[in-house]
């Protein structure tokens, strides 16, 4: 590790860049793609050698999410609306919020453990690989289990669908999977974000926690019950509410939050690769200012 460390800054005192940046400037997008699917299938295989272990692990996944939704009809157990909203419209910001998570969390959920490798140097063995950092990071313990998170949002969504009095048209049928999949690029780009901030902030993982799981429960529940501060907050400056409530409220036929005109419905996908691409070079520069735990 120290003959690792003392290549890197040899490189940098010359002006060139390590090593972990040269390969992985001249690796394309999918060559990243199939590095980070080599190690998915690691994983999964792994995984797959305790079957039965692995059942129990999905079931229990499976059931601790359901509980958020558990909790809601307990709610409606109570009362008939929730800031104006019905179960069925509350089931179909659940269900769109929760799996778009769920697809998020799956592909990129090892990402707050960026924080961890840099406090204990393992990253570095990282950067010497002639594969994308960022793919291994998002590989590293692919955990097949999350499906369970999917799963029980996707039950959401079938059941708003079928309980909902909404005139579907085949616009709003491909609104919905458009939203769980701009949603999942959304999530994604906050993760890999917050992976990017931990490098000046090397335990700052509740941070990005605070952006991703506490995103996707604010977006279970409708905008009317927050503060327009917030729903702001969310729609202009982390813009989660393109991954749910904007094309969600377009579906179900309600006005907007902070008077926005109808066509911000259509904007998912767009949102999703301008913070994408901002992402990438937030990545990019905290990759960059690494320099080694010296050790």
């Amino acid at each position: 590790m120290a003959d690792t460390v003392a290549v890197r800054t040899e490189e940098e005192g010359r002006g060139l860049e390590p090593a972990g940046f040269a390969f992985e400037d001249r690796l394309r997008p999918l060559e990243g793609l199939r590095a980070y699917g080599l190690i998915m299938a690691m994983w999964v295989r792994s995984t797959m050698a305790y079957r039965a272990s692995f059942a129990m692990t999905l079931f229990g996944d499976l059931a601790v999410t359901a509980f958020d939704f558990i909790a809601i009809l307990l709610m409606f157990s109570h009362v008939d609306a929730l800031g104006g909203y019905s179960l069925p419209e509350i089931a179909l910001l659940y269900g769109l919020s929760a799996t778009a998570f769920g697809v998020c969390d799956l592909l990129l959920g090892s990402m707050d453990r960026v924080g961890g490798r840099i406090r204990d140097g393992t990253l570095d063995t990282l950067l010497v690989r002639p594969v994308p950092v960022l793919a291994q990071v998002a590989a590293d313990r692919f955990a097949l289990r999350r499906l369970g998170r999917i799963t029980q949002g996707l039950v959401v969504i079938g059941y708003a669908v079928a309980t909902l009095d909404i005139a579907w048209t085949p616009l709003k049928m491909l609104m919905l999977p458009m939203t769980v999949l701009s949603g999942a690029a959304i999530f994604g780009a906050v993760f890999i974000a917050g992976a990017a901030f931990q490098f000046v902030a090397q335990d700052a993982s509740e941070v990005q926690n605070s952006f991703t799981y506490g995103g996707t429960t604010l977006l279970q529940y409708p905008p009317t019950v927050f503060a327009k501060d917030l729903v702001r907050g969310v729609t202009f400056v982390v813009p989660l509410a393109f991954a749910s409530w904007l094309p969600a409220l377009y579906v179900l036929g309600r006005e907007y939050p902070v008077d926005l005109p109808q066509w911000v419905a259509f904007l998912p996908p767009l949102v999703a690769a301008g913070c994408c691409g901002l992402a990438g070079l937030a990545w990019r520069a905290g990759l960059r200012s690494y320099r080694s735990t010296g050790s």
